[in-house]
């Protein structure tokens, strides 16, 4: 069988090498409208997406969050992606981390069928739980409660990334 989603599902690669250029804003937007279009638990809708193209503010969250990952000055825990969706959740929907998994993973699936590098970032959650994230959240015009689930950072891939085979014995059956 031979199926362009499935396929696609195949072949995205988390990327951690991005070239400088940025990311066309309607591309972004494109990405922006499948995280939008996840499934959500009782059809909530509870994910905030924050799209970072701002140099200035992509490197202060990208030193926010190197200090959260303890890394030393000077590395990039964004590897060097210009852009950075923010998936955030509404802390008061129980199925908040679900739902933004499921936006995070239409993001990275969107941008890599539209020819776009991305990988998951962590530490959202630490980060949006600062006096410093929220900060920035209300500098935004962000209001309410937030949970930081990921960051999809974006940008043109400067490496290849062959599929991975998969482990073995990994389904089992209950016909």
């Amino acid at each position: 069988m031979n199926n362009e989603v499935i396929n696609a599902m195949i072949e995205r690669r988390s990327i951690r090498k991005y070239k400088p250029d940025m990311v066309d804003k309607e591309i972004i937007d494109e990405i922006i409208k499948a995280g939008l279009y996840a499934a959500s638990g009782r059809g909530y809708q509870a994910v905030i997406i924050v799209s970072v193209t701002d140099k200035k503010l992509r490197d202060r969250l990208m030193e926010m969050n190197r200090k959260i990952g303890g890394w030393d000055e000077g590395f990039d825990p964004f590897y060097g992606a210009p852009a950075v969706l923010i998936v955030l959740a509404d802390k008061s929907v129980p199925t908040r981390v679900y739902d933004g998994s499921l936006v995070m993973g239409n993001l990275m699936l969107a941008a890599h069928t539209l020819g776009v590098g991305s990988c998951w970032i962590h530490r959202a959650k630490e980060e949006f739980e600062s006096e410093e994230g929220k900060e920035i959240l209300k500098s935004l015009g962000i209001e309410g409660d937030y949970e930081g689930i990921g960051h999809c950072v974006l940008g043109y891939p400067d490496e290849e990334k062959p599929p991975i085979k998969r482990k073995e014995n990994r389904v089992f059956y209950a016909d």
